[in-house]
């Protein structure tokens, strides 16, 4: 049964995946309950021919993931707020149930501090979950659900409150880690993060590496995440562990120049606003599983 809540949808495309949005676009017109208001933003690109209801904004130039993002949040209102719920879907994903935005509803209404939810990424063929896509460290097992401290990019639901309490996505990291970003602000207000299993988004398997500016952007926007979020005393620590984890990873040597390169540019330009969890955000991180030093 609808709880009555507005679902919106934002997707960002590049204007290179026709076929696959427009796959995405039926399976969100396909939703159980009221019909899911969407706007899909050409990030630099122009966007395809979509159906008719569909709003469209064509940016001039690539804004990076949460810069498009952002803007398609500004299409529903400042902060979002003519709708309840937005829901964020890479453009060659397909949900892969027609209930997912009624689960959204009745997860929003069932928990009011419920601020986010990730939803379970899965390959269209073999139905498999990757590890990566499982937002916490025990990740054997991507059909539990839980309590999380992070989120996936590409296939979540936000409530809009959030948006108006913590502000949008950190438009200067462009790609990696803006999540966590937002996470982090978002628990810092006692809001919650869950991963739902029976959400899914169906996605092709895919390493992120594929991306050229990957690592530089990985280890960069690290160290952003650290300056911007973490206390003053965790920051070295966190850095630290980051560093041995990625040696003991052992890229290859371009990758781990890359890593290096956007380390230093992490530590040397600016990250915005810097405004530290509280000792209680960073002890609600260490129960939920993670804490801000891994």
């Amino acid at each position: 049964m609808s709880t009555g809540m507005k679902v919106g949808a934002v997707i960002i495309t590049m204007g290179n995946r026709p076929d696959e949005l427009r796959a995405l676009l039926d399976s969100v017109a396909k939703q159980d309950g009221a019909p899911v208001q969407v706007v899909v933003v050409g990030n630099g690109s122009p966007v395809p021919e979509v159906p008719e209801g569909v709003r469209t904004v064509e940016l001039p130039e690539n804004l990076g993931i949460p810069g498009g993002r952002n803007v398609g949040i500004e299409a529903f209102g400042p902060g979002g707020r003519d709708v309840d719920i937005l829901l964020f879907l890479d453009d060659d994903g397909l949900l892969a149930r027609p209930d997912t935005a009624e689960l959204c509803r009745e997860a929003f209404t069932a928990d009011p501090r419920l601020g986010i939810i990730s939803f379970r990424i899965a390959d269209p063929e073999t139905g498999l979950t990757q590890r990566r896509h499982v937002p916490r460290l025990r990740a054997s097992d991507p059909m539990r659900s839980s309590r999380v401290t992070t989120f996936l990019g590409g296939a979540n639901a936000v409530r809009t409150k959030v948006f108006a309490e913590v502000g949008g996505l950190p438009d200067e990291f462009f790609y990696a880690h803006e999540e966590t970003d937002l996470a982090w602000r978002a628990l810092d207000a006692d809001w919650m993060i869950d991963y739902r299993a029976d959400m899914v988004l169906y996605h092709p398997a895919t390493a992120p590496s594929r991306h050229a500016v990957y690592h530089r952007m990985v280890a960069r926007n690290r160290v952003w995440l650290a300056r911007r979020n973490l206390p003053a005393l965790l920051v070295p620590l966190y850095l630290g562990v980051w560093m041995v984890l990625t040696l003991v990873r052992r890229p290859s040597r371009p990758a781990l120049r890359a890593w290096f390169a956007g380390f230093r540019e992490g530590l040397t330009t600016p990250c915005g606003p810097r405004r530290p969890m509280k000792w209680r955000t960073v002890w609600r991180l260490t129960r939920l599983g993670r804490p801000p030093v891994i």
